[in-house]
């Protein structure tokens, strides 16, 4: 397992190099001038289109706007801002942090271009029904030469669209937090994880062979309650420490561009650190918030642009710096032998004593399991583009596998696999934006000249 741990992370690290790290930025700041900063202008537009101004029963899709981003939010919204944002100052500090809000910035307007196009090429599966997603608007919108660049992204999404990582780290919460304090499964550690792995894939079970009408009825009660539950706690630890508030900020910036917090000094470390959990969380580049924006119903497709670029916002802006205020203003992320979800729990924990951990693994248990449920739609879309409709059973049966052996492998092999298979979609999805973005553009005036 060791030499597993080995050869994955290096991968991830050969993956997550400056060429990538180029893609995502660079890819970003080019969506935002080249679009002279559009999408951002009709930021209030898209939230009259979210709440459903604009509508119509009758336009081709599944979903609604609202359960669209519900359904989106539910896979981007979820441990990435508990854990992950844990975890990016864990390995990059407190600057990490400013990384992750440029990563948002411009993964707005990444979004706008990217979701725009899942709606403007639309393709069809072998049964004849809508979809959308990278593959379908590469394939589409570039030509059949460029469908390997579709099938890398389909075959890597088949296996970074799993949830190891949140049944992991749910598993290891309720370990470390209900299990160890009441001395059960003391003796055999893995037997109760175990036991938890198979509960949570029965759960999700429920929910995810119902396909992306049920996954996006159920994200929309389940994606705005835990939202306000985690925002309530951290705002109460957020208003005992305001006082301290401009210093932590003052901490975020310097740390940004010293690293004095990692490594003696290695900035480099911070913004990759930042990068990669901010990707990890928004999502912004990846493709997979692409397949659900390319089943909303509606004819326009800039008006699911301007949809899913509030993802980011919501996501990283909000409740990641939520989240890092916490750890931050707390202390606890100087101590020596925390991480992931574990270093978000005793800062919420010391903060808010028993109320405080209550609420956080309510948040937890909301926010993995609509995880779980939403994820399952983007690995079943990939599955029907690669191996027709007729395998989507199959591979939501290994998916529910998946979460089993999640929960009961260490954190840093599923870190590393993870976020070498994020990796290998961004890049097909960033090319083909890019590619693209001149057909966007052209929509977009098309679009706001008749608004």
């Amino acid at each position: 397992m060791e030499l597993l741990n080995e050869y994955i992370g290096a991968f991830a690290g050969f993956m997550w190099g400056p060429p990538l790290l180029t893609l995502l930025l660079g890819g970003g700041i080019y969506f935002s001038i080249y679009s002279r900063f559009i999408p951002f202008k009709y930021f209030r537009h898209g939230l009259d289109i979210l709440f459903g101004r604009y509508n119509d029963p009758n336009d081709p899709g599944e979903i609604t706007h609202f359960q669209a981003l519900s359904s989106a939010l539910a896979s981007t919204v979820g441990l990435g801002n508990i854990s992950g944002v844990a975890i990016a100052i864990q390995m990059g500090g407190p600057g990490a942090l400013f990384w992750m809000w440029v990563s948002a910035v411009v993964g707005m307007s990444t979004k706008f271009f990217s979701c725009t196009l899942s709606i403007l090429y639309r393709g069809k599966d072998d049964q004849g029904n809508i979809q959308g997603g990278p593959m379908y608007y590469i394939e589409n919108g570039l030509g059949k030469k460029f469908k390997p660049l579709a099938i890398l992204f389909s075959v890597a999404g088949l296996f970074g669209c799993t949830v190891i990582f949140q049944s992991n780290q749910l598993a290891d919460i309720i370990r470390t937090q209900v299990f160890i304090p009441n001395g059960w499964f003391m003796e055999s550690e893995q037997t109760g994880n175990l036991i938890q792995g198979l509960i949570m894939a029965f759960i999700t079970s429920l929910v995810i062979f119902g396909g992306i009408k049920r996954i996006g009825r159920v994200a929309t009660y389940m994606v705005p309650v835990m939202v306000v539950l985690y925002l309530f706690a951290g705002l109460l630890v957020v208003f005992n420490h305001l006082a301290e508030i401009p210093s932590l900020f003052g901490l975020i910036l310097h740390d940004a561009f010293t690293g004095d917090a990692v490594m003696g000094g290695a900035v480099g470390a911070v913004i990759i650190a930042g990068m990669r959990r901010a990707l990890f969380s928004n999502e912004a580049g990846l493709g997979t918030s692409d397949m659900a924006h390319g089943a909303a119903m509606t004819k326009e497709p800039v008006r699911e642009g301007l949809v899913a670029m509030i993802e980011p916002f919501i996501d990283t802006i909000v409740v990641c710096t939520i989240t890092a205020i916490v750890i931050l203003a707390s202390g606890v992320w100087e101590q020596e032998g925390l991480n992931g979800v574990t270093l978000t729990t005793t800062a919420f924990v010391k903060e808010l004593g028993s109320f405080g951990f209550w609420l956080l693994l309510a948040a937890v248990l909301t926010f993995s399991l609509s995880t779980m449920m939403s994820y399952s739609y983007y690995g079943s879309k990939c599955s029907g583009y690669l191996f027709g409709t007729k395998s989507i059973f199959y591979y939501r049966c290994f998916y529910v596998i998946t979460i089993v052996v999640g929960a009961m492998i260490t954190i840093e092999v599923v870190i590393n696999f993870i976020d070498g298979m994020y990796a290998i979609m961004a890049i097909p999805t960033i090319v083909a934006s890019v590619m693209l973005s001149p057909k966007v553009m052209k929509e977009a005036r098309r679009y706001f000249a008749n608004l």
